[in-house]
């Protein structure tokens, strides 16, 4: 009785958090004047909507932005993440506490504050309508510091040890003996990396002004706001739908690494 309650509970909570993406979805490849109906199964399904997002902005050039941008930042947050995150765990120098809360403190400043300063910053390297500013600020982060620095805890010490012996240098150790036992770490990481960089949307519409660079979530928020959608519900979602699909893929297709490292690697001391 107590595990069929629980499981109703559960069941209602799922439906009432997937059920607007599911509408989304389904909305996308209804025609503009059977949306309103808010029904799963439209009468008629169409790519109308599809077909004028791909007419009127250049899609697939954002997508390709989007893509290099987000494995770019991806990658970066990886490898300086785990090497910061390694130096703090296993290296002794003075400085290391201090250097710890400042990185804590990092993480507790809102964005705006150093909204206009890193502005500035790309500015004075005419770095504005490039990909390093896209990519360069967010190249490192607290968070991914922290994560790497909790896993990297849970790998026997007698193991680095042992490696140091054998005569491996300290990037060997790193990307010989912990990246690969590792594993769902980097994939956490990546993924909270690859999800951030690909959702956003203010930095890019400041630092970018040529369509060329623009990444998809700025050309489908400046598509959806700008008037260029002439007020179509139906192509905006179906921009919406086309701007959740990698994301949506990319969590599913490594769940189990996420949702593996979380539960060991999140409150260790």
């Amino acid at each position: 009785m107590k595990r069929g309650l629980i499981y109703l509970v559960l069941t209602i909570g799922a439906v009432m958090f997937i059920y607007p993406f599911i509408w989304m979805l389904s909305a996308s490849f209804a025609p503009e004047k059977e949306i309103g109906n808010l029904v799963l199964v439209p009468d008629t399904f169409t790519l109308g909507s599809y077909t004028q997002v791909l007419d009127k902005i250049p899609i697939t050039r954002a997508l390709i932005n989007s893509l290099f941008v987000a494995l770019s930042i991806t990658f970066a947050v990886i490898l300086f993440g785990s090497m910061v995150g390694y130096a703090l765990t296993h290296l002794e120098f003075k400085g290391k506490s201090l250097i710890f809360y400042v990185i804590i403190f990092t993480m507790t400043l809102p964005f705006q504050i150093t909204l206009i300063p890193q502005y500035i910053l790309m500015v004075k390297f005419h770095w504005v309508d490039t990909y390093l500013a896209l990519i360069v600020p967010y190249a490192i982060n607290g968070l991914s510091i922290i994560m790497f620095q909790q896993y990297f805890k849970s790998i026997p010490r007698d193991m680095i040890d042992a490696a140091r012996i054998d005569g491996c240098g300290e990037f060997r150790i790193l990307f010989r003996i912990l990246w690969p036992n590792s594993i769902p770490a980097i994939i956490t990481v990546g993924i909270l990396s690859f999800m951030g960089a690909w959702n956003e949307v203010l930095w890019p519409i400041i630092v970018i002004r040529d369509q060329n660079l623009m990444t998809m979530p700025q050309l489908i928020t400046l598509f959806a706001v700008g008037g260029r959608a002439e007020s179509q519900l139906g192509v905006k979602l179906a921009a919406a739908v086309m701007l959740a699909v990698p994301i949506v893929v990319a969590y599913a297709f490594f769940q189990k690494y996420f949702i593996q490292s979380m539960a060991s690697s999140g409150m260790k001391e």
